[in-house]
């Protein structure tokens, strides 16, 4: 009967212990996936511009660059349970490698209450996310738009001239995520 007392005290000192590693791990997660992102380029589109460049500087070198046009996709995908309207103005654009673009989507708040959202962008292929700079994004902060509210937020961006030649389409995608719990709240009281 001893070693099963012992035997116990030992499960559960290891069961409190790997509670408390996973809760450690799960607190550390997100400073951790934003640290390997930032250092891999993963789940970005390359930052913001070169902070010793200013948008005049890429006017002049789209001025000395040749014709040189890639296709630019946009895509939008909802959170499951934000029924928000998400989408970009025009889902294709043909853009000057070098030259400052602009690009607009539309936000449209469908819920009786007001909702703080986080748009989370993606590139592909992947080799290409290092060379789209972005000047002004809806997705450098969180959004709130109040019940119902619609807005047109915009998207300044440049695709760096050091593009691989052999990339010609490039899908910028967001996923737009509910950052508050308030849908989650709402969902249960449906149910």
């Amino acid at each position: 009967m001893v070693s099963h007392k012992v035997s116990n005290k030992k499960i559960v000192l290891g069961l409190s212990l790997a509670a408390i590693t996973m809760f450690g791990f799960g607190f550390a997660l997100a400073p951790l996936y934003q640290l390997i992102c930032s250092v891999t380029g993963l789940n970005s589109i390359g930052g913001t511009i070169d902070a010793r460049k200013t948008i005049a500087d890429y006017k002049t070198i789209d001025q000395t660059l040749s014709e040189r046009q890639v296709t630019l996709q946009l895509d939008t995908t909802l959170e499951k349970g934000l029924d928000w309207q998400f989408k970009p103005v025009e889902k294709q654009l043909k853009v000057q490698v070098g030259e400052v673009n602009q690009a607009s989507f539309i936000f449209t708040n469908t819920f009786d209450y007001s909702v703080v959202t986080q748009a989370v962008p993606s590139v592909t292929p992947w080799q290409a996310a290092e060379h789209i700079k972005k000047i002004e994004c809806f997705c450098f902060n969180q959004q709130t738009l109040a019940a119902g509210e619609n807005k047109v937020m915009p998207l300044t961006f440049v695709i760096d001239p050091d593009l691989p030649e052999d990339i010609k389409t490039v899908t910028l995608s967001y996923t737009l995520m509910a950052v508050d719990n308030k849908i989650a709240e709402n969902t249960k009281q449906i149910f």
